[in-house]
């Protein structure tokens, strides 16, 4: 199934992969890195690596060969310090940045982005109805992210984080401006943490620009031919080619 044209946007086919680089040291990052080759051109650098203490020599690296960068370390603090640590983060240039806080926090961090894009987090795809319950929302998860994006956008947002399975509603309710990044992107017979999944297939079908896919790519005996699987996937899913450069 192509992507709906109103709302497809303009985005070269294989950065619609975004590969989470979970690692926790420079050596394995970089052994993955060139392993990848071409196969992923988008790479996600999260908490793990964070405390590395490489994080920003590897995103040099990272640029230095082409590659984008999306830097999903979820702030949530008070708006001051959030949008301090967003100028700090904005002058390496990062594409985009997660923010998990309330519509105070975001604004902090949309003011002082520069030329990161902000990612609103709606509800992490490990979380279900029951969880949600424990938290103490008195919504269901499809409600609780449309309210999340709807502010997210009015707020100067790029994008928000979002399971595969509210993107249609997503694209039904919100503004097609919206930049929509799908994690938790698994196999049929899923047995991890993630509890609210889909195929890559299914999540551009339902409207995502992007996927973010770790595990899968990361522990596969061959991860250059498992990202290369999911190239050729998703350029199926939005009707473009995809130049194997292996």
């Amino acid at each position: 199934m192509n992507i709906t044209p109103d709302w497809h946007k303009a985005i070269p086919v294989k950065e619609r992969l975004i590969f989470a680089l979970d690692v926790p040291d420079l050596e394995q990052a970089r052994r993955l890195i060139s392993t990848l080759g071409d196969a992923v051109a988008f790479y996600k650098l999260g908490l793990e690596f964070f405390l590395s203490g490489h994080y920003f020599a590897l995103a040099a690296e990272l640029k230095d060969q082409g590659k984008r960068i999306f830097a999903d370390l979820k702030l949530f603090d008070i708006p001051p310090t959030v949008g301090r640590a967003v100028a700090q983060l904005a002058r390496h240039e990062v594409d985009f940045l997660t923010v998990h806080g309330n519509d105070s926090m975001l604004q902090a961090a949309v003011d002082n982005s520069g030329n990161t894009g902000i990612l609103a987090v709606t509800a992490l795809t490990s979380l279900d109805r029951g969880d949600l319950d424990d938290l103490g929302f008195a919504c269901d998860v499809e409600a609780l992210v449309l309210s999340r994006a709807k502010r997210a956008l009015a707020l100067g947002c790029a994008g928000v984080i979002s399971s595969g399975l509210e993107a249609a509603a997503l694209r039904r309710e919100v503004d097609h401006a919206l930049t929509v990044i799908c994690p938790g992107i698994r196999p049929v017979d899923n047995i991890d943490e993630q509890k609210r999944t889909l195929s890559a297939a299914e999540a551009f079908a339902a409207g995502a620009d992007y996927i973010v896919v770790g595990r899968p790519i990361r522990d596969a005996a061959d991860p250059k031919a498992a990202a290369m699987g999911l190239q050729e996937e998703i350029a199926k899913a939005v009707g473009e080619k995809v130049i194997d450069e292996r």
